[in-house]
């Protein structure tokens, strides 16, 4: 971490424990936007980059091998078969997820064949800090683990006393299907949060990514009337035309998107600015924000 980011959030963490919080000066999430520089960004890697396609729109998602390198090289694979192209999505639950795959999956007679791509994986519900991406802090604590922040632009949580680090189930995360058992996952079925982040479900389900943009496509689907949200009967999802890797478009088809570092001091005054709302229509600043209400801002590319 740089030692200016490291200050930043030190001089945070001193305000948290403020009774009546004020809004200290500085800019709004707005204005830390306007100031942010070049280098404040990062392109994606197009081995990255998942683009689904369906009737009302492309949904963008960021894959995060750092924390699930076995089901994203599996789910790379099955991308790269065409397994998705023609599938759907298959749930659609209210304050909860948006989940696509086969909807025959559990019927081996019909269900589509996985081709190369393998059909359980171990889980990869949490790794080890060493050697994981830098982590930023952040300063107001967390329910549901030690400590939280993010990590190359994911939410993420980890336990210094075990080692331990995870991603978290924050809007617009990205995980993989399975049943009982935490070893039946593949990445032939995945879902994205569009509710209030289930945390409970973190270091239970593997996490592979976020959504960058698309999410209205997900989030505005009718609700299932089955079960979880699962379609029935004569309820179906939208049908998904392809899913392809950015690295295996045309340049000019290409996704050309840029996303707001985690790791820089442009970032610690975005945090400081969504703790201290200093928009002139908040009245009572908080002093504080929870992991999933951090947002992580995606642009269009721009030439450097």
């Amino acid at each position: 971490m740089r030692a200016s980011l490291a200050t930043a959030l030190i001089l945070l963490a001193a305000t948290a424990n403020a009774s009546e919080p004020t809004a200290s000066s500085g800019p709004t999430l707005a204005g830390v936007l306007e100031a942010s520089q070049a280098a404040d960004w990062r392109r994606p890697d197009p081995e990255n980059l998942l683009q689904l396609e369906l009737p009302g729109g492309s949904v963008l998602i960021e894959l995060a091998p750092d924390f699930a390198p076995r089901h994203v090289a599996n789910i790379r694979t099955l991308v790269r078969q065409g397994y998705f192209d023609g599938l759907g999505v298959v749930r659609s639950q209210d304050n909860y997820v948006a989940q696509w795959g086969d909807p025959a999956a559990d019927q081996p007679e019909q269900a589509r064949s996985l081709g190369e791509a393998a059909a359980r994986l171990a889980a990869e519900f949490e790794r080890s800090i060493e050697g994981a991406p830098a982590f930023t802090p952040l300063p107001d604590g967390d329910v549901y683990a030690p400590e939280v922040g993010f990590s190359l632009g994911f939410p993420a949580a980890r336990d210094a006393a075990r080692g331990m680090t995870w991603l978290a189930h924050c809007y617009g995360m990205v995980g993989v299907s399975r049943d009982n058992d935490p070893d039946s996952g593949s990445g032939a079925g995945l879902y994205a949060v569009t509710g209030h982040a289930p945390r409970h479900l973190d270091r239970n389900i593997t996490l592979v990514g976020r959504v960058l943009r698309g999410m209205e496509h997900l989030s505005a689907l009718p609700r299932g009337s089955g079960p979880l949200g699962f379609y029935q009967g004569e309820e179906r999802g939208p049908v998904i035309a392809r899913v392809r890797l950015a690295a295996d478009l045309a340049e000019p088809e290409r996704p050309a998107v840029e996303v707001f570092r985690t790791d820089t001091a442009a970032f610690a005054q975005l945090v400081e600015a969504r703790r201290f709302r200093r928009e002139a229509w908040f009245h009572h600043p908080t002093g504080r924000v929870e992991l999933c209400n951090v947002p992580l801002p995606v642009r269009e590319a721009r030439p450097h």
